[in-house]
């Protein structure tokens, strides 16, 4: 049994996609992030950089942060979705980086720029704007020779899918990016990434170019 704390961002999303992917057990207790939940005692002492997602693995009593180690870990638990064979698998941790320092990180600084706070800043808008084509871009190429990040589906696609589900947060039209476009329906149709995107909320639906 894996303890998830969550919440509705495309990090959290990782976890929970994960989990439903590889069928382990888990139970859910949200943190309200809106509310300030992260920073409260009993959460940070689980995660020490106050930031969701977290898990505890109650088989060892195992507590993890940060997103990317997580999917790593529960790939490792579980046997799947991180190939066994050395270039593969280094392959796969290639694009997972590329989501945990320039998808992740730039697209996070889009959403706080163009969509919560438009008209404060022009330098920052066009700046993040355009690391954001560029990231989908890079990710067009990529997808256009490959039919998953790593050929083959992986972390690295469950690492980056969440946060391209927030395409319309990016004032990015996915019809631009044909080969994002096709990988983000292909991915959107697995059940488990539709059950992982509803959590902790069961009500939202994954937006659909």
């Amino acid at each position: 049994m894996i303890d998830l704390y969550t919440w509705s961002t495309p990090n959290g999303r990782k976890v929970s996609i994960m989990l439903e992917e590889t069928g382990i057990p888990y139970r859910v207790y949200p943190v309200d992030i809106g509310k300030g939940q992260q920073f409260e005692p009993e959460f940070v002492r689980i995660s020490p950089g106050s930031k969701i997602p977290a898990i505890v693995d109650r088989e060892d009593g195992f507590s993890l942060m940060e997103s990317g180690a997580i999917l790593m870990y529960l790939a490792e638990k579980a046997g799947i979705l991180n190939p066994g064979d050395r270039a593969s698998r280094w392959r796969v941790m290639e694009w997972l980086m590329f989501q945990m320092g320039g998808v992740g990180p730039m697209l996070g600084q889009a959403h706080h720029f163009i969509r919560f706070n438009p008209g404060k800043c022009e330098y920052a808008e066009h700046r993040y704007l355009k690391e954001t084509q560029r990231l989908y871009g890079v990710l067009d190429m990529r997808l256009a020779q490959h039919e998953y990040l790593a050929d083959d589906y992986s972390i690295a696609d469950v690492a980056t899918w969440p946060w391209i589900s927030r395409f319309e947060w990016h004032a990015t039209d996915l019809n631009a990016y044909p080969n994002v476009k096709r990988w983000y329906l292909q991915i959107a149709a697995r059940p488990a990434v539709q059950r992982g995107y509803r959590v902790p909320d069961a009500k939202l639906e994954i937006p659909l170019p």
